[in-house]
């Protein structure tokens, strides 16, 4: 196994290939190791086969399951109950913000974001672990 594989990670569940890609070279470059899931179902491998991750950016519109369903999965999930949990989403409704927050996420970012802000938003989160 690879350094970065023994590393705590920063999972991504976001099905467009592009804002994907632009997460984790951000999050690279800012020192996170990363893992990727493009829909709910590999988010649900990546939850019983990755160790326990600093946090999770997850989207909410997604194929076979969305962000709500994860967070349900992920909030129930032994030991993971205290991953924090960002929704990166372009949904700006009041009432999808709430739902989220409610159902346990620690925070919103809507799309387009602007990088700086969501790495401060990690990097706050990830700290106060």
């Amino acid at each position: 196994m690879s350094e970065q594989s023994l590393q705590p990670k920063i999972l991504i569940v976001e099905d467009d290939k592009s804002v994907s890609y632009l997460l984790e070279f951000i999050l690279n470059r800012e020192g996170f190791a990363t893992a990727s899931a493009p829909d709910g179902r590999a988010a649900e491998i990546l939850f019983d086969s990755e160790p326990l991750p600093l946090l999770i950016l997850l989207d909410v519109m997604l194929p076979y399951q969305d962000g709500f369903q994860l967070i349900r999965i992920i909030r129930t999930k032994r030991g993971w109950g205290d991953v924090p949990i960002i929704m990166l989403t372009s949904n700006s409704q009041e009432q999808d913000i709430v739902r989220a927050l409610d159902s346990g996420a620690n925070d919103y970012v809507v799309k387009p974001f602007q990088p700086n802000e969501l790495l401060a938003r990690v990097r706050r989160l990830v700290r106060d672990r």
